[in-house]
C-alpha cells in the first residue's frame, strides 16, 4: 500500500548517474512509508528504460530515511471518505509502479536497511540482490490491520521461499530478522547497518560496469525458469547464448578474453 508523498521534489526521488537508476521508494515522513510521488516518478522512468530513451544498466532500490519502507500509512486508510476506492487507487498506483519495475527488465538491488513491512517487504521480494543490515527486519503486515497483500508479493515469495513457507508467512504475520532473511532468500547479504547504502551501491555500480545485454538475457532466462521444463529452458539458453555471441559486448568480451585485457563494456556499447 502507499502512503503521504514526501515533501521531497521529484527530482530527489529519482536519479541517474553512470548507469545507476536510483529510486527513493519511501518518504522521509516518520516510519518511512511508502511514496506515491516516488512511486509515480518512478514508474515514468522505468517505462523510458524499457522504451530505450535511458541508457541504464541497473535500478538501485533505497529508502531516504532510517527504513527501507515500513510499508503504507494506515491513518490515510482510516481517514479516506469511501476505503474501497482509495485502497484500490493507491493499490493500482503501487502495482504500475512493480509492473514499470518488471518491463525495464534490468537488475534491480535494494539497500534494506530498518524495517521492510507491508509493501516494502513486497518491494524487496523483486530484486535480484538486496543487501540488508544487522538490524533489519521484514514482515508482511497486511493481516494485522485485516487486509491482503499487494504489490505481488502472493506471486514472488512462493517463488524465493516456497509455497508452505509462503503461506506460513503470510498468514502467521511473524517478524522476520535478518539472519532468517538471509537464510530464506529474502535477502542476498548482510552487512552492519551502516554500511547497507554503500554496500549496496557499491553491488549496483558493479552491475552497471558490466555487460548490460548479458545481465538483461540472464535475467530473462532466470525469470522463466519457473515455468519452463528443461527441455525448453536449454533451447532458450542456446538461443541467448548464439545472439549475444554477435553483440557488442559479447564480442568486446570473448575479444578481450583471448587478449588477456580487461573488457570494456561500456565502449563496446557505445561504439
Amino acid at each position: 500500500m502507499t502512503a503521504d508523498p514526501a515533501t521531497a521534489p521529484t527530482a530527489e526521488l529519482v536519479t541517474e548517474s553512470d548507469g545507476i537508476l536510483t529510486i527513493a521508494i519511501s518518504s522521509d515522513a516518520p516510519g518511512n512509508p511508502l511514496n506515491d510521488d516516488a512511486l509515480s516518478a518512478g514508474a515514468a522512468a522505468l517505462r523510458e528504460i524499457a522504451r530505450g530513451e535511458r541508457r541504464v544498466g541497473v535500478i538501485l532500490l533505497k529508502g531516504p530515511g532510517a527504513n527501507f519502507c515500513a510499508g503504507g500509512n494506515v491513518r490515510d486508510f482510516a481517514s479516506a471518505a469511501h476505503r474501497p476506492t482509495f485502497l484500490r487507487e493507491i493499490a493500482d498506483n503501487f502495482h504500475a509502479f512493480v509492473s514499470a519495475l518488471h518491463e525495464a527488465d534490468r537488475p534491480v538491488v535494494a539497500a534494506v536497511k530498518g524495517w521492510a513491512a507491508g509493501a516494502g517487504m513486497s518491494i524487496v521480494t523483486h530484486a535480484d540482490v538486496a543487501i540488508g543490515g544487522t538490524s533489519t527486519k521484514m514482515r508482511p503486515a497486511y493481516r494485522g490491520i485485516g487486509l491482503s497483500p499487494d504489490g505481488g508479493m502472493t506471486w514472488t515469495l512462493p517463488r524465493i521461499v516456497g509455497a508452505a513457507r509462503a503461506r506460513q508467512i503470510i498468514l502467521t504475520d511473524p517478524v522476520i530478522d535478518a539472519d532468517k532473511a538471509l537464510s530464506w532468500g529474502l535477502l542476498s547479504d548482510i552487512v552492519a547497518d551502516d554500511e547497507v547504502d554503500s554496500t549496496a551501491l557499491a553491488t549496483a555500480a558493479k552491475i552497471a560496469a558490466g555487460p548490460w545485454q548479458s545481465d538483461g538475457a540472464a535475467r530473462a532466462l532466470l525469470t522463466r525458469s519457473a515455468t519452463s521444463t528443461l527441455g525448453d529452458q536449454l533451447a532458450a539458453e542456446a538461443q541467448s547464448i548464439s545472439a549475444l555471441s554477435a553483440a557488442p559486448e559479447g564480442i568486446e568480451g570473448v575479444d578481450a578474453f583471448v587478449a588477456k585485457r580487461k573488457p570494456d563494456f561500456a565502449a563496446a556499447r557505445n561504439a
